[in-house]
């Protein structure tokens, strides 16, 4: 039986992208992964990673490596690149998947002479560019990683259409794009209730979303839309204001998160999935998560603003709404025109499409491509 080894620096046993990855090829492969967080609940070897706090004096210290260009010697000395060093020294793979660019040195490094996949999940040079900090040191350092590293691998897969152009036009390497779809999930589109249209976003609280936006959106809503959230406190200080805001609000709740596997299931008794998302990055620009197949898998229509990567999926599949602009009055518009025979129709045509946008199409893809490099 062939070895992979999987590197990703996030937590894996909530990191969806990787778990799909963990999931097609446990039991077929010897796969060991490594990552930050507990050990998944998988078939697989599992190499804990840790990144301890820094002082901000050790902080400062890293930044003026970084203002001077020392590119390398920042990347070798992190914690969690040292450790997986020193924790499979002297091991041998027969496939390495690096996820992120972040990644992409390390990983093949511990290849050696195996190929060397590198998976996207962002386009890593822009990914917070609307931080001015992040901007000034950590987008060059990314750009550094892919100038020097992305010809190396062995190929490369993202996440989207507008991705996979950006890092061919900007470093000429060429990608696989595999969505961030889940597994294909056996459920039903539930009716919509009679002057009841139940409104859903889920995620993670992060302040750069604007998830506000869909607060301020319901104000403009006629009395048939409820919205809730099932927001994971990746910024629990944000969470908060957040429900601050609707307090006096009982139009909208906030629901607890489910763990990964149990959330299309979770949203299957709303109607609408709704995502407005401010292009303030690229990568927001080019956003589509994992989020827009979840609702099609829970069986949803969707409604969304004008982001090119969703927008192109949910007119090719009759899926939902795209507002003419990311203002909340556009989206409230277009929700208010739908009749409920509209949002069935929405929640069939999710149906229809639920097999072609899941894992089973796209982890096809991805198993043809490491038998390839295997």
């Amino acid at each position: 039986m062939k070895s992979i080894l999987i590197v990703s620096f996030s937590m894996i046993h909530s990191d969806p992208r990787v778990m799909r990855q963990v999931r097609l090829l446990e039991g077929k492969y010897r796969v060991t992964v490594a990552g930050y967080g507990p050990t998944p609940d998988a078939q697989v070897e599992f190499i804990a990673l840790e990144r301890q706090p820094r002082s901000l004096l050790v902080k400062s210290f890293w930044a003026f490596k970084l203002l001077a260009g020392l590119h390398e010697h920042y990347y070798w000395n992190q914690q969690q690149v040292q450790a997986c060093l020193q924790r499979l020294a002297g091991r041998t793979f027969d496939l390495v998947i690096g996820n992120d660019v972040s990644s992409l040195p390390l990983a093949l490094r511990l290849a050696g002479e195996a190929p060397v996949m590198i998976d996207s999940h962002e386009y890593s040079p822009r990914e917070f560019e609307d931080k001015w900090l992040w901007r000034r040191l950590f987008g060059p350092h990314a750009d550094y990683l892919c100038r020097r590293y992305l010809p190396r691998a062995a190929c490369m897969t993202t996440v989207c259409q507008g991705i996979a152009d950006e890092y061919r036009n900007v470093y000429g390497v060429p990608s696989t794009v595999i969505h961030n779809a889940p597994v294909l999930q056996a459920l039903q589109p539930r009716p919509v209730q009679a002057g009841r249209i139940r409104l859903i976003h889920h995620g993670a609280a992060i302040r750069s979303r604007h998830l506000e936006v869909m607060i301020d959106m319901l104000a403009f809503l006629d009395p048939r839309f409820t919205l809730d959230f099932m927001l994971v406190a990746s910024d629990g200080r944000y969470l908060e204001e957040l429900k601050a805001r609707v307090r006096d609000e009982p139009r909208i709740r906030f629901l607890d998160p489910v763990p990964m596997p149990e959330i299309c299931a979770a949203l299957n008794d709303h109607d609408l999935g709704v995502f407005l998302l401010p292009p303030v990055n690229f990568n927001y620009q080019h956003a589509l998560p994992n989020k827009f197949f979840e609702f099609v898998q829970a069986r949803l229509g969707i409604a969304i603003g004008p982001s090119p990567e969703m927008a192109n999926l949910l007119d090719r599949h009759r899926l939902g709404v795209v507002a003419p602009s990311f203002e909340p009055q556009a989206l409230a518009q277009a929700l208010n025109a739908l009749s409920t025979e509209d949002i069935m129709a929405f929640k069939q045509a999710a149906h229809a499409a639920a097999h072609e946008l899941s894992y089973a199409h796209d982890g096809a893809l991805l198993v043809s491509t490491l038998e390839r490099l295997l």
